[in-house]
């Protein structure tokens, strides 16, 4: 079963084919992925490999982590599930803060 880590600590030269390259050392990688910012579409400096085994992605964590890539020094480990985010940005639909009263008249 393929084990997902996470990769941080990345250079904004590092590209997913430098994952897979340097991976592939520990193992079969089966996907890497940088993870770009929406806005700039440049790299946000971490990102996530996917090894074909828990065997595979253990040997890449003692091999990887802390080693240096691309000029910069590394974190690798497994990752953890993504946690769930509020819908609509965050911002409270309950009725309170914001403008008080009806602000319709203001324009």
């Amino acid at each position: 079963m393929a084990k997902k880590l996470y990769v941080g600590g990345l250079s904004y030269d590092t590209t997913e084919g430098t994952l897979k390259e340097t991976f592939g050392a520990a193992g079969t990688v089966e996907s890497a992925v940088v993870i770009m910012d929406r806005m700039s579409g440049r790299s946000k400096g971490f990102g996530f490999v996917e090894m074909s085994s828990e065997d595979e992605a253990q040997k890449a964590i003692q091999m990887l982590n802390g080693r240096e890539l691309d000029g910069r020094s590394i974190t690798v480990n497994e990752a953890r599930p993504q946690e769930a985010r509020p819908r609509g940005g965050g911002f409270d639909r309950g009725g309170r803060g914001g403008y008080g009263g009806d602000h319709r008249d203001r324009y």
